[in-house]
């Protein structure tokens, strides 16, 4: 009886974990995914960014570091938040490294966060013609992730007059992109607003190819 009731049991047990694989394991997950797909193509489908041939060249959830080969920004684009999202065998890489998404791990007693953010905040007025005392913050610290595409509307406008004069395009012209890039804040109560780097650097090579190549 005792070897029935346990046959019993284990067959109740095997049945229950088959039934709630089915459901949970598979009809569940194809479930999310139809009404991601017909209700958020788009995002399900990784917000990915096509350019004119119908290449994938980036994700607007993603950031990008936009530098020359030495590391250096290149001064025709808007730039990204610091990224510590980097190959440490690596010293070039300029970080947004999507096989390393981290961020620095250094706490605010650190002194070599403390020198670091220092050395940005001197980096960024000098590059942006701005009072060191004015930086915005995200302009040098890095993300959790180190995959933060956004910016605030401080830091992008800081960065207007060097991409306008370094394209050679109108003032206006480029404040108009960033306002087409700026996005409010999520469920209009939470974060702050912020500028999309990617989407907004895709929008100016669009709209200024040869400019941007220069």
């Amino acid at each position: 009886m005792r070897f029935g009731a346990a046959i019993r049991r284990h067959t109740a047990a095997i049945r229950a974990m088959l039934v709630f694989t089915v459901i949970l394991g598979i009809a569940y997950p194809l479930l999310m995914t139809a009404i991601a797909q017909l209700a958020f193509k788009d995002k399900a489908e990784g917000s990915l960014i096509k350019n004119a041939q119908g290449q994938v060249v980036a994700s607007s959830l993603l950031c990008q570091q936009y530098v020359d080969k030495s590391g250096n920004a290149l001064p025709q684009y808007f730039q990204a938040r610091p990224s510590d999202a980097t190959n440490s065998s690596n010293s070039g890489d300029p970080g947004c490294n999507y096989s390393y998404s981290a961020g620095s791990n250094l706490g605010p007693n650190s002194a070599t966060l403390k020198n670091t953010i220092e050395g940005r905040i001197a980096s960024y007025a000098k590059a942006y013609n701005v009072d060191p005392a004015k930086v915005p913050e995200d302009a040098v610290t890095a993300s959790a992730s180190g995959m933060d595409p956004g910016i605030s509307v401080q830091n992008a406008d800081d960065q207007a007059a060097s991409v306008a004069k370094a394209r050679g395009v109108d003032m206006s012209t480029v404040q108009k992109l960033v306002k087409d890039n700026t996005h409010g804040r999520p469920l209009g109560f939470l974060g702050e607003e912020y500028v999309n780097v990617v989407t907004l650097n895709q929008a100016l090579d669009k709209a200024h190819p040869v400019a941007a190549t220069s």
